[in-house]
């Protein structure tokens, strides 16, 4: 906890210094701390997607951003704000930031973790963005802007990658300074998302924050174009709030072409990002083929469309049971999962239904904008993968609109205190979790508090890992473990090395005395199909 709060302590005056230089040339999305805060955010993540292309965001990357905004902040006397806050917002706050700080402490225990988020942050730190990156594991070929950003402050600000943490004491403060007394309530929720990167917890901050600005008929569309796309290229399962942030100029504010040129921009940003990692302008779809020479072999991407059509019924059918649905069987099959995510899946079709009906009660503009956004969401969810991770915002989204008026301050704190006990018990006593809620696998990976955490937050090590070549490619895998969160780089998961091999492929360096030139696939000789084998083998003796 104690370092999570030093890291808290030198992130933020460098964030408020950034954007100050950011608020000063384009305004600002919000007012207060808060805002120069998310400015600063913003453009920080930006400069280092461009960086990313060049260099690794190493310790110099770092120490030279840090310098920057430490510099305006003091120049600028940022400080000052923050010793107008009363005393009764004062130790809201910092009950707040305890309770994020304790909840942040905990071990990991999202998958992703282990098998996409640090490994990208591994390769960001080492070699910036790497050309086909994808090639050597389709996971990598997100590279997620919010990891960019969280890459940059990893090597000595943030080693233990709390930055969701600090985020959310961020978030705590634009809620108090805005009055938005509802979002208390997210706070305890979002606590699940704070001990890993996880990109879902800024887009469902940011998403919250630029549709309150919406709501309040925020004039600045230049700046909630941007930001939306911004959010849209952090997880483009977001693609509901670029939309509604367009129609929103169109239809609420006088459309001015201009207005989307920031935005735009990004979005080029977003799609170049994509087509160096991955080939193709949107991950993880092959829509937009330029032909590149480092995208992915057709048959890795097939087998991932038929496991994430796997994942979006939780692997309970095969996918040669999924192909004999009827239109009916689709539909039925996946409301009625075994296990929680059933109740997930119908909440989130009542909550639609409920929205829909609430949308045309009210008649409003603004409100028909955003149910409209969100329909259009969720249809491209349950058509592509509809698995609740990728519409877990929409209930956040629902909640706020529908709600907004009916939370003041004292029945907010009311639930955000009923709630914060709740989800700090489900934290601490996992085996509580496991024994309740069974099928919540991720309570499998949970683990009980320690008294180390009120020192440093909890992680995991393991650097067991075995060496390998094929062909030109020298590379790791993780011993008797199948992500490879710990090991050196270059490292494959051991699934994309069977699908590779069982697809007569396996990637190759572009240069092999350069990785940072990247990597493409190659169909295997007949030398490389007998290293292949030695591999297989090998790894089959370790289970």
């Amino acid at each position: 906890m104690f370092l999570i709060l030093i890291s808290t302590i030198f992130i933020f005056p460098t964030l408020m210094g950034w954007g100050k230089i950011t608020n000063s040339l384009f305004g600002s999305l919000c007012k207060g701390i808060s805002g120069n805060i998310f400015s600063g955010i913003f453009i920080i993540s930006l400069i280092w997607t461009i960086l990313s292309f060049f260099f690794p965001l190493n310790i110099y990357v770092e120490v030279i951003t840090i310098l920057i905004g430490l510099f305006f902040f003091f120049r600028e006397k940022l400080y000052l704000p923050l010793y107008n806050f009363s005393k009764k917002e004062t130790v809201l706050f910092g009950g707040i930031i305890l309770l994020i700080l304790f909840g942040s402490s905990f071990h990991p225990f999202i998958l992703d973790h282990f098998g996409y988020y640090i490994p990208s942050l591994k390769w960001l730190t080492e070699y910036g963005l790497v050309k086909g990156i994808s090639n050597l594991d389709l996971t990598l070929g997100q590279m997620s802007i919010w990891h960019i950003f969280q890459a940059g402050f990893s090597n000595f600000t943030d080693p233990f990658l709390r930055i969701n943490a600090i985020l959310l004491i961020i978030y705590s403060l634009y809620i108090i300074e805005n009055k938005s007394w509802i979002q208390l309530c997210f706070i305890p929720v979002l606590l699940l998302f704070s001990q890993s990167p996880s990109p879902d917890l800024p887009v469902i901050i940011f998403s919250i924050i630029v549709l309150s600005e919406i709501v309040k008929e925020n004039k600045n569309v230049h700046l909630i174009f941007a930001f939306s796309v911004f959010v849209f290229a952090i997880k483009p399962t977001m693609i509901w709030l670029p939309i509604l942030s367009f129609l929103y100029s169109i239809f609420i504010v006088k459309f001015n072409f201009k207005n989307l040129i920031p935005g735009t921009i990004i979005l080029l940003l977003f799609f170049i990002k994509n087509i160096w990692t991955f080939g193709y302008p949107i991950f993880p779809i092959s829509i937009g083929d330029l032909g590149i020479s480092w995208k992915p072999n057709p048959e890795v991407l097939k087998i991932s469309s038929q496991y994430a059509i796997l994942k979006t019924y939780d692997m309970q059918y095969s996918y040669q049971e999924i192909q004999q649905f009827s239109g009916l069987d689709y539909i039925k099959n996946w409301l009625f999962l075994k296990g929680i995510k059933s109740k997930i899946n119908i909440l989130f079709i009542l909550s639609l239904f409920l929205f829909i009906v609430f949308t045309y009660i009210k008649k409003n503009k603004i409100i028909t904008l955003i149910c409209i956004s969100i329909i259009i969401k969720s249809a491209l969810v349950l058509l592509f993968s509809a698995q609740y991770r990728f519409f877990i915002d929409v209930f956040f989204v629902i909640f706020f609109v529908m709600f907004i008026s009916y939370f003041t301050q004292k029945k907010s704190l009311y639930i955000f205190s009923g709630l914060s006990i709740f989800f700090i018990l489900f934290l601490s006593f996992p085996n509580l979790v496991q024994k309740l809620v069974p099928s919540f696998r991720l309570g499998n990976f949970m683990t009980k508090f320690e008294k180390e955490q009120f020192y440093k937050p909890s992680v995991y090590y393991y650097k067991k890992f075995e060496s390998y070549k094929i062909g030109n490619l020298k590379f790791n895998v993780s011993k008797d473990y199948p992500y490879n969160f710990d090991t050196q780089l270059p490292a494959i998961s051991t699934s994309f090395i069977f699908d590779d091999i069982n697809a007569n492929i396996f990637p190759q360096l572009i240069d092999e005395n350069n990785i940072q030139k990247g990597f493409i696939w190659k169909n295997l000789t007949e030398k490389e199909k007998k290293e292949a084998q030695n591999v297989i083998n090998n790894i089959k003796k370790h289970p």
